[in-house]
């Protein structure tokens, strides 16, 4: 290898595929992203088309080589990949998406009856994968197909991940890594084989799943084809690499007692990296594989990003045509206006269900506390304030098991220092973030270059990562977000039974 070589790191979330460039000293080189659409065609419903998906991984890998790789010299030395978690892609025996009308691939954003949750059975799994019982699972998504599209269900080969599809469309290989398999609930975390309660209940066998390997594993190539479109040779690594939420973990440099990090995009989470699975009897928490000595465990919530995002195309003012962006910006300045606490006005912000930490698909959004002193400001502050204050409620059980002291966050909403100064308030806790490359593309890195041998290991990788930035906590803010919070978690709770009495309404 030489200085000359470069990473490529291929992260698929939910709405958009992007792919990063490092050096293999770590330092950035360039990236590229693009978008694809999600399909709602009935409700509670999300889904996407695969074959498209795949197109727009191959048109974003051409341009990002033709325009920034190969013309400065480098050599593509590994590809490493990254990719969304609880997505399900039945496909036939010649690996093809079956012709649904959206020829799609379920996504986590699905609503669907779960009869499993609080039963013994359920424990059981929960217990032996470390995956909460929710409709976001592919264990319950392939369930309800079996229920209600038996045609389609009885015909699959397989059921496939989307990673597991990209990987397979350019390798040949059907393969799915421990720390992706481990957020199916399908997969036994302690013994890293496939679950048999969990695949009785789904009425699957091990065989119509991918072939499980670790995060390292890097045995596939390039098809031929694949080599000479994009100008690749033979040797370029594919690395399997792992679920978006671990590598984000792994690239915010959380490791060791005394760290979480926090990810808010269109969704958030908190998480934390240990040797030990957390047990919680409430089963609010996941527990994912990271590799065979670590898990990353916390809790997703629904309702990050794509909330504020919702509020801005709603209600915002927008200068300039279709500049999201732009809007969001002028409604954070609006915002900052407001004190902090939004004079008494809290939102739920359960637009979407919600998981963690009260793994409610039937939740819904509320405002509360309105009054005719409330202006247009005090919404939009009260918006923030709702989706922080659910990533709050996930640190607070996550401190039921494990102490944080400090928070590192990421994602592009983290990155405003508007929110970021509310974490820091909330949490009462110092937040360092990260101000370079995605922290999903840098966990990439980090694990092909340990896989390269250029680290012992994953624990050492992680101590060059720099966390410059810092905001300190307002005690006086916090103390307001901590009385405003405690109604904001009883009203979650007592909302309960009229959360779902209004989603049988709306159904």
């Amino acid at each position: 290898m030489s200085k000359q070589d470069c990473i490529l790191t291929i992260d698929l979330g939910t709405g958009a595929v992007r792919i990063f460039a490092f050096d293999l000293e770590g330092v950035f080189i360039g990236s590229m992203k693009g978008s694809y659409p999600t399909f709602h065609r009935e409700p509670d419903q999300s889904e996407q088309d695969p074959e498209q998906i795949f197109i727009t991984v191959l048109y974003v890998l051409k341009n990002l080589l033709n325009e920034r790789i190969q013309p400065s010299g480098y050599r593509v030395s590994a590809i490493c990949f990254s990719a969304a978690m609880h997505s399900v892609l039945p496909v036939d025996k010649k690996v093809i998406p079956w012709a649904t009308p959206s020829r799609g691939r379920t996504t986590g954003a699905n609503r669907r009856p779960v009869q499993l949750k609080g039963s013994p059975s359920g424990k059981t799994i929960y217990d032996a994968t470390g995956t909460p019982i929710h409709p976001m699972s592919p264990l319950i998504k392939i369930t309800w197909m079996k229920k209600e599209d038996k045609h389609r269900f009885h015909l699959t080969a397989r059921f496939l991940s989307l990673k597991s599809y990209i990987i397979q469309q350019l390798t040949g290989e059907t393969i799915i890594d421990y720390s992706l398999a481990s957020a199916t609930g399908l997969f036994n975390i302690h013994s890293f084989q496939w679950e048999d309660a969990a695949l009785d209940y789904a009425g699957i066998t091990a065989d119509q799943l991918p072939e499980l390997v670790p995060v390292f594993y890097s045995s596939p190539r390039l098809r031929p084809e694949y080599q000479a479109s994009l100008g690749l040779d033979e040797s370029t690594r594919i690395i399997a690499g792992a679920s978006d939420g671990c590598l984000a973990t792994l690239g915010a440099g959380v490791w060791g007692e005394g760290k979480a990090t926090i990810t808010v995009e269109q969704s958030g989470a908190v998480r934390v990296v240990g040797k030990d699975v957390l047990i919680d009897e409430k089963q609010r928490l996941f527990n994912y594989v990271l590799t065979r000595d670590y898990y990353v465990s916390g809790g997703p919530t629904n309702n990050g990003g794509v909330i504020f995002e919702w509020f801005t195309r709603e209600f915002g003012s927008f200068r300039k045509a279709f500049d999201l962006e732009e809007a969001m910006e002028g409604l954070i300045q609006e915002a900052a206006r407001i004190p902090a606490g939004s004079d008494g006005l809290l939102f739920l912000p359960y637009l979407l269900g919600e998981r963690a930490p009260i793994w409610n698909a039937n939740a819904r959004g509320v405002y509360f506390g309105l009054n005719m002193q409330h202006r247009q400001q005090h919404f939009i502050r009260a918006t923030i304030e709702g989706i922080l204050f659910e990533i709050y409620s996930i640190g607070k059980t996550l401190e039921e098991h494990r102490p944080i002291h400090t928070l590192s966050i990421n994602g592009s909403f983290a990155a405003y220092p508007f929110w970021a100064q509310l974490i820091a308030d909330m949490f009462n806790k110092p937040v360092h973030v990260k101000n370079n490359s995605d922290s999903i593309g840098l966990g990439a890195f980090l694990v092909a270059t340990t896989e390269m041998g250029m680290y012992k290991s994953l624990e050492e990788a992680t101590r060059g990562i720099d966390l410059p930035g810092m905001y300190r906590p307002d005690r006086n803010n916090h103390e307001v977000y901590m009385r405003l919070f405690s109604i904001f978690e009883r009203l979650s709770s007592k909302l309960a039974d009229d959360f779902e009495e209004i989603a049988g309404l709306q159904s």
